[in-house]
């Protein structure tokens, strides 16, 4: 395992305490203020948001082993990088890894752009949104990294990526796990009500 992988996969971990401490707002203005406490969670779910984008991207371009699904090996699409450079992408791979990508996109550009760019970056919303696709499902950012993160995983035949996998599926739900708790603590029943009638990840079936 490569030095850079190593040190993109302890990245992810460690930003996770960090996004525990962020979202704890009411906890956070009890110890320090109204304003402080505000900023400094503010401060730190910037810090987390893109802290688990930078290392996630480092998982995906960290030098490591390759792995190819035994089937049309040896079709390959040719990307040229810089000119000099080329990624050469198994066609199942980057067939596949649209299955997985083209909807993760579609549902982070959807929840951010209902919930709003600042909400996103601070994981602090002024009030709960029911409404679009946070009808559906509750937390469609966690899972649009999640089903982005396999899709990369195969374009790049990233076989450590695909190891942790699971690490950092239950990773997302962990940080929406503690989301929850503090928007209960916020929000009350209200969002009891909500968590009852939508799913977390995955919409009801009509």
């Amino acid at each position: 395992m490569s030095f850079w992988f190593f040190l993109s996969f302890l990245g992810v971990i460690a930003v996770v305490p960090i996004h525990f401490v962020s979202v704890s707002h009411a906890r956070l203005v009890e110890k320090y203020g109204e304003e402080r406490g505000t900023r400094i969670g503010v401060i730190l779910g910037m810090i987390s948001g893109w802290g688990i984008f930078l290392f996630l991207f480092g998982l995906w371009v960290s030098p490591q082993a390759r792995f190819v699904i035994p089937l049309m090996q040896e079709t390959q699409f040719i990307i040229p990088i810089f000119g000099f450079l080329t990624l050469q992408i198994p066609v199942l791979h980057l067939i596949l890894s649209l299955v997985f990508i083209a909807p993760g996109a579609w549902l982070g550009i959807r929840g951010v752009s209902e919930i709003g760019l600042k909400a996103s970056e601070t994981h602090r919303p002024a009030r709960i949104i029911t409404t679009g696709i946070y009808s559906h499902i509750r937390h469609p950012q966690y899972l649009g990294a999640m089903l982005s993160h396999i899709g990369i995983t195969l374009i790049v035949s990233g076989f450590y990526s695909l190891l942790v996998t699971p690490i950092v599926i239950l990773i997302n739900w962990l940080l929406c796990w503690k989301e929850e708790k503090e928007l209960v603590r916020e929000f009350g029943n209200d969002y009891r009500e909500y968590q009852k009638a939508v799913p977390m990840f995955f919409p009801h079936r009509n």
